[in-house]
C-alpha cells in the first residue's frame, strides 16, 4: 500500500463522516451533570412552559378597551380590587371597569387580557389613574407562549448549554440520557522532546507543547484527556505505549513523527493497532501536511503534524468534527465562522489549501481580518490569532479587502 498519497481537506473530511460513529452506548446523567455533553434521544415536552398567563411587569391587570384612548391629560378611572401575589393563584375574576395589583410573574386573573406598568398610573385608594392605553396581550406572557405540550423542546445531537439545561428544568426534566465524553489519550514522540517541567535544556532539547495544547483543545470539546506522557523514536517503545493507551481510549492522538523520515514511526504504528488501518496519509493542506487518520476496529487514530502551529490547525479542521461525530452530533452544528475582510494581499499555490492565522479588529468600515504570519514551529502566532482562513486549493490567492470566511478557534 503506497502512503502519503495526499488527499484534499474535503476529502478528509468525508473519511471521517463516513467512517466513524458514536463509539459508546448512552448513558443517563442528572441534568445538573450534563452541561456540554451530547444529548442521545429527542425531548418533547409534556406540558406547557409557563403553565399559566403571567404578568412581564409589574403593574395592573386589566382589560385593555378599559385603558383606550387613556392619556397624561385624560386617563381611564379603574376600581383596584384586589392584589396578586407570586406563587399564588388569581382566584378573583376580573369584571369591566376593574384592575388588580400584580408583580412581575404574577398570575393573570380570568378577564384580563393586559398589564398597564406601574409607570403609567396612580393610585389613590382603590382608585387607578390609567394616563397609558394598552393593547390586548400588552405585557404578558400566555400559557405555552415559551413551550407547549408535544413540542420538540431539542432534537438528539443536541450539546447541552446552559440555557438548554434551563429549558429542560422547565418541562420538569430531571435526568437526560446523552452520549459519554469521549476519553482521547494523546501521545508525544520524539528524541528531542522533553518534559515542559524539565528546567535546563540540553541542546537540541525542545519541550513537549502539542500535549498541552492538543489536551486542553480536546478537554474544550467535551472530552477526558488521558495524558501518555512522551517516547523516542523507537518502534518497539513507540508501540506497547500506544497499544498501551489506545485500549484505554476512544480515540488516540499521536504527535509528531508523521513525515516520510527514516525515523518516523508513526504510520507503521497505526497500522499494528488493527484493521482496516490508515485511512489517510497526507492533506493536501498548509501547514500539517503530514497528517494520518486511522482506523483500528471501530477506533479512531490520528497522527498530527509535530510542529504546535500546525498541529492545533490540524486539530481544529479535523479533531473537532471527529470528536463531535464521536459524541453523536453533526459536523454543521460545531462549525463557527464569521465573515470579515482581508487586510492585505495573500498569495497562495494552487493545488492546495492554505490556512491563514488571522487578528479580527474591528474598524470603522467594519470587521478586518489581519494575517497573523509566522512558521508552523511558532506557538506564539497562534497566541495571536483569533481564527484562521482558509485559501482554496484552486485558488491563486486572496486579495486586499476581499470578503473571507474566519474559522474561529474556539
Amino acid at each position: 500500500m503506497k502512503f502519503f498519497i495526499v488527499k484534499t481537506v474535503a476529502e478528509t473530511l468525508d473519511v471521517i463522516a463516513n467512517h466513524f460513529h458514536p463509539i459508546v452506548k448512552p448513558i443517563e446523567v442528572p441534568l445538573i451533570e450534563a452541561l456540554d455533553m451530547v444529548l442521545s434521544e429527542d425531548i418533547v415536552a409534556g406540558g406547557q412552559v409557563p403553565h399559566f398567563d403571567r404578568s412581564t411587569v409589574d403593574g395592573f391587570a386589566v382589560r385593555a378597551k378599559d385603558t383606550y384612548g387613556a392619556s397624561d391629560s385624560l386617563p381611564a378611572f379603574l376600581t383596584v380590587t384586589g392584589k396578586i401575589e407570586m406563587g399564588k393563584e388569581a382566584d378573583q375574576a376580573l369584571k369591566e371597569g376593574q384592575a388588580q395589583a400584580i408583580p412581575t410573574g404574577g398570575m393573570l386573573p380570568a378577564g384580563a387580557d393586559s398589564i398597564v406598568m406601574i409607570e403609567h398610573v396612580e393610585e389613590i385608594d382603590d382608585l387607578l389613574n390609567v394616563y397609558r392605553q394598552v393593547a390586548p396581550g400588552e405585557n404578558i406572557i400566555r400559557a405555552g407562549d415559551d413551550v407547549n405540550a408535544g413540542d420538540l423542546v431539542m432534537a438528539a445531537g443536541q450539546r447541552l448549554r446552559p440555557q438548554d439545561l434551563g429549558v429542560l428544568s422547565a418541562i420538569g426534566i430531571t435526568t437526560v440520557r446523552v452520549y459519554p465524553r469521549p476519553v482521547v489519550a494523546i501521545l508525544s514522540t520524539g528524541d528531542e522532546i522533553v518534559s515542559p517541567d524539565k528546567k535546563e535544556l540540553a541542546p537540541g532539547e525542545v519541550r513537549d507543547i502539542n500535549s498541552m495544547t492538543i489536551g486542553a483543545a480536546a478537554s474544550q470539546c467535551g472530552a477526558q484527556v488521558i495524558y501518555g506522557g512522551i517516547v523516542a523514536d523507537n518502534y518497539e517503545a513507540f508501540a506497547a505505549k500506544a497499544y498501551e493507551l489506545f485500549n484505554q481510549a476512544d480515540l488516540l492522538l499521536l504527535s509528531g513523527g508523521s513525515s516520510v523520515g527514516t525515523r518516523d514511526y508513526t504510520e507503521q504504528v497505526m497500522q499494528s493497532l488493527g484493521k482496516p488501518g490508515v485511512l489517510v496519509h497526507g492533506v493536501a493542506i498548509k501547514p500539517g501536511k503530514p497528517t494520518i487518520v486511522a482506523k483500528a476496529g471501530e477506533k479512531p487514530v490520528m497522527g498530527l503534524p509535530g510542529h504546535p502551529a500546525s498541529a492545533l490547525i490540524i486539530f481544529h479542521l479535523f479533531v473537532v468534527p471527529l470528536l463531535k461525530k464521536l459524541q453523536g452530533q453533526s459536523p454543521a452544528q460545531i462549525d463557527q465562522r464569521i465573515r470579515a475582510r482581508i487586510s492585505r494581499n495573500i498569495p497562495s499555490a494552487v493545488g492546495r489549501s492554505d490556512y491563514i492565522r488571522v487578528k479580527l479588529e474591528e474598524r470603522p468600515d467594519g470587521l478586518w481580518a489581519v494575517p497573523v504570519f509566522g512558521k508552523s514551529g511558532l506557538i506564539s502566532t497562534l497566541v495571536r490569532s483569533d481564527g484562521m482562513v482558509e485559501i482554496e486549493a484552486n485558488k491563486e490567492g486572496i486579495l486586499e479587502g476581499d470578503m473571507v470566511s474566519v474559522h474561529l478557534f474556539q
